[in-house]
């Protein structure tokens, strides 16, 4: 990177469906290694990341309490797939030499640290990358919610949403080709056109604790590196002006 970062310390927050690859379902490797390279420049440029996944590539929550599922308990087999996801994230960061750690909001000793915010902030000054798994360890939360809630605690500079669009559209750019994408939003720009960005109360805390939120495409090369020069494309979310 020539120019320095933009940000020191972010969280960035991945949809399970990002690890998909091409593939309707699980981990594809070579996606969790395409990620894991994107986050180890980061880190080399000397940005501290953590990370939260979310599990939707696996199972999602409101899908089965849609089916007739307990709410409760098809919330807590979410999260428990955000622990596969966060394993094989690790996996690969590690892989090419990146030291990581994984801390479970549910405690699980064998394969995971408890989530201690002071241990994690510690991770971090250490050069580590953290990797925040089980969402906030309690039902009818989102991963969103937890990403906002982890950037907050770690006290992040930005939240970066990797997705798998561009940024954030007037509408879905999928379907319609007339969508225009915005360059700055305001936080309650988002709540008042209920804008699909992240979930009401991930908005809400990023506003009470000042931090922007970064939309941008996880699939686009050194899309990370570029949005932490402060190049690249993605809507940033924050403050009206």
């Amino acid at each position: 990177m020539s120019a320095g970062p933009k940000y020191k310390r972010v969280l960035l927050k991945l949809s399970g469906e990002a690890l998909m690859g091409d593939g309707a379902f699980g981990i594809d490797p070579n996606t969790v290694s395409r990620v894991a390279k994107e986050i180890s420049l980061a880190r080399d440029a000397g940005v501290e990341v953590c990370v939260v996944v979310g599990g939707g590539n696996i199972f999602r929550g409101m899908k089965g309490a849609a089916q007739g599922m307990d709410r409760s308990t098809a919330d807590y087999m979410g999260m428990l797939a955000t622990v596969m996801n966060a394993l094989a994230m690790q996996n690969g960061l590690e892989s090419i030499g990146v030291d990581t750690r994984v801390l479970s909001a549910i405690p699980m000793a064998s394969v995971s640290e408890p989530y201690i915010r002071r241990r994690a902030v510690r991770h971090l000054e250490k050069g580590r990358v953290v990797i925040f798994a089980a969402g906030t360890g309690n039902p009818f939360f989102t991963t969103d919610t937890a990403a906002a809630l982890r950037a907050a605690e770690m006290n992040c500079n930005a939240l970066l949403k990797g997705t798998q669009v561009d940024g954030v559209y007037t509408d879905d750019p999928k379907t319609n080709p007339e969508a225009t994408r915005y360059d700055k939003l305001g936080y309650m720009d988002v709540l008042k056109q209920d804008l699909k960005v992240m979930d009401a109360s991930a908005i809400s805390l990023s506003r009470e604790n000042n931090i922007p939120i970064v939309v941008f495409s996880i699939h686009n090369e050194n899309a990370l590196v570029d949005m932490l020069q402060g190049k690249g494309v993605c809507t940033v979310v924050g403050e009206e002006e």
